[in-house]
């Protein structure tokens, strides 16, 4: 059962108002910065097994941020350009009012499972590598790993999307906000969202307890891994 956290960057002087994709030297801003050192100290209880971060600057330093507080623990960064920001070619660096002008934005929000960016890259495939490195990033780690990847707003809601079934069609309404939380569980049978857009709870209960494992695979004497009724007791 590999327990994936999802942290999308702190705050920067583009997030909101601009496009900001694949522009380089985008750094966190000071309240950047503080979002991210608040993620930090909320996980430096929880043992992680590795920290993979996009290689965009925002991203690489919230990561470092939350390395930084390891206590001995794992405190290298490791980089995936397959969690980078999704490419949107001509759009980058654009304002956000100024490409919501532009027909295309309609269909980024009702049909993104249409959309290729001018010059740049469909959302389908973005989504496909970004789940293609989480899938081998669960076989590297093994079963019994917990570790965070620090990403994008758009390419974390791809992700969960894919782990809740749904079409990408419905990733809009996900909702991923800087420096937030998200944390699947990645079983057998399936995957679970344990936490989507947390910021600001407890983090003690994302490792699962020891001997959680079951020999026949991970499934429980019913035949599932879900729980009986949807509830969350810890029997």
């Amino acid at each position: 059962m590999t327990t994936l956290l999802l942290a999308r960057h702190g705050l920067t002087h583009l997030t909101g108002p601009v496009l900001a994709g694949w522009t380089p030297d985008v750094h966190l801003s000071e309240a950047g910065q503080a979002q991210a050192e608040a993620l930090a100290t909320r996980l430096a209880s929880l043992e992680l097994d590795a920290i993979v971060s996009s290689p965009l600057e925002r991203c690489q330093e919230t990561a470092q941020a939350i390395a930084g507080r390891r206590d001995g623990q794992v405190a290298e960064v490791l980089t995936d350009d397959r969690f980078g920001e999704c490419r949107y070619g001509d759009w980058t660096g654009r304002p956000l009012g100024e490409l919501a002008k532009d027909p295309l934005w309609q269909v980024v929000q009702t049909h993104p499972s249409a959309v290729t960016f001018p010059g740049g890259e469909s959302l389908p495939a973005v989504q496909h590598r970004a789940v293609s490195a989480v899938r081998e990033w669960n076989e590297r780690l093994g079963p019994e790993a917990v570790y965070l990847v620090c990403s994008h707003g758009d390419v974390i809601k791809a992700i969960v999307a894919d782990a809740m079934g749904l079409h990408l069609d419905q990733f809009q309404r996900i909702a991923a906000d800087p420096a937030s939380l998200t944390a699947i569980r990645y079983t057998p049978l399936r995957p679970f969202v344990l936490r989507l857009n947390d910021l600001g709870g407890d983090v003690a209960g994302l490792r699962p307890p020891e001997g959680s494992e079951h020999e026949d695979g991970g499934e429980n004497f019913t035949g599932s891994d879900a729980a009986v009724g949807g509830g969350a007791g810890t029997t």
